[in-house]
C-alpha cells in the first residue's frame, strides 16, 4: 500500500516555522510505507515553496524528486474524469485536491498525507473514501 502526499506536507516539511512542520516531521520519520507524490501536487508545492521560502528551497524540493526519494503518481486519463466529476459536485474543490482523491481511489491508497483537514474530510466522507488522514 501507499500513501499520497498532499501540498501542504511537502510545503511543511520545507518550512521548519510552519505550524505543522514537527508533525510532519515526527509522522514522515515512523512511516513505513511507499510515498506517492500525484504530479498534480508538484507544481503547487514548488511555487509555494519557491514564493514563500525562495530558489534555493525550490531546487531542494527538485533535487529528492529527481533522486526518487518520493515516487511520481502520474493521473490517468480515468482520474482526471474522476477529477472533473468531483469538482463539479464539490465547486469548493480545486484540481489538486480533486486529483488527490481520484488517484487515491484508483490506488486504494491506506492515507493521504495533508494538513487540509476541512477539504480532505469532507471529500473522505461524501464519496466515501477509505483511506485515513494523517499526519
Amino acid at each position: 500500500m501507499a500513501v499520497l502526499l498532499d501540498t501542504g506536507v511537502i510545503y511543511a516539511l520545507a518550512d521548519t516555522d510552519d505550524r505543522w512542520h514537527r508533525r510532519c516531521r515526527g509522522w514522515l520519520r515512523e512511516n513505513r510505507e511507499p510515498l506517492l507524490v500525484p504530479t498534480t501536487v508538484v507544481p503547487e508545492a514548488a511555487y509555494l515553496i519557491h514564493q514563500r521560502l525562495g530558489p534555493a528551497a525550490e531546487l531542494k524540493l527538485v533535487r529528492a524528486l529527481a533522486r526518487g526519494e518520493v515516487a511520481l503518481e502520474h493521473p490517468r486519463q480515468a482520474d482526471l474524469d474522476r477529477a472533473v466529476a468531483i469538482m463539479e459536485t464539490h465547486p469548493q474543490v480545486g484540481l489538486v485536491d480533486a486529483s488527490v482523491i481520484a488517484i487515491a481511489e484508483r490506488l486504494k491508497v491506506v492515507a493521504i498525507a495533508t494538513t487540509d483537514r476541512r477539504h480532505f474530510e469532507l471529500l473522505r466522507a461524501a464519496l466515501r473514501v477509505t483511506c485515513d488522514l494523517v499526519p
